[in-house]
């Protein structure tokens, strides 16, 4: 498992739930495997209570289950979750995209723009990790930049089902297309074309739909069975 530090201001809860958060996601702790209570607090430096209420939170999104006398595992990953996160994504961004088409400043657009080239050098230095939270950063900006952060927040819980398929199509599939489905939406955005920016979207929230087989395939353990 990978620890990072606690943030200065960060409650013992906090720092629980962002480190079993980006573990969980980047599948360093995989699906379907034990979270020892026990060992995340010494692990972590800190007392099981704030580990415990952690678990429970992420409990309320089925991303971890917690079993009585058994313990706490991390979920197989369900295809009806990320359906269910990916409908709920698609929904909201299209609105977003469209807001942005209306007006967005300038140094906006640069910010976008900058991301996207570091998506690009992160891919070529084959580093998947930095290129995800590149990814997920370019979309937390189109929220901010629309004055609709806290949807964003919101959302982000649910979005874990579908984070996680995310990162396994880094491990299995080209990431080209992510980055070239970016710079559509930039160039969508930059010109005003709410239309284009929506199909954009759309087809860049998608496309997870065409690795399922390759993905499922290669990773059939951490699937949960229909």
């Amino acid at each position: 498992m990978i620890v990072k530090k606690r943030y200065g201001r960060e409650t013992g809860r906090e720092y629980v739930l962002r480190v079993l958060k980006e573990n969980i996601v980047m599948l360093e702790l995989e699906p379907g495997s034990r979270i020892s209570e026990n060992e995340l607090a010494a692990e972590l430096g800190i007392s099981r209570t704030p580990v415990r209420e952690a678990l429970i939170e992420l409990s309320k999104s089925k991303i971890v289950e917690i079993y009585p006398q058994k313990g706490s595992y991390v979920s197989l990953i369900d295809w009806e979750m990320v359906e269910e996160a990916q409908f709920m994504r698609i929904t909201l961004e299209k609105a977003v995209i469209c807001l942005a088409c209306q007006d967005i400043e300038e140094e906006n657009l640069q910010i976008l723009e900058k991301n996207v080239k570091l998506q690009q050098f992160y891919l070529n230095n084959n580093e998947p990790g930095e290129l995800l939270d590149l990814d997920n950063q370019f979309h937390k900006e189109l929220f901010r930049m629309t004055n609709k952060p806290h949807i964003y927040k919101l959302m982000s819980n649910m979005m874990l089902h579908f984070d996680r398929l995310r990162t396994l199509r880094t491990k299995t599939v080209d990431q080209q297309y992510v980055i070239d489905d970016h710079m559509e939406i930039l160039d969508a955005i930059r010109r005003k074309d709410a239309k284009r920016g929506r199909i954009a979207m759309e087809r860049h929230l998608t496309r997870h739909e065409i690795d399922e087989a390759v993905v499922k395939e290669k990773y059939q353990q951490f699937f949960k069975e229909k």
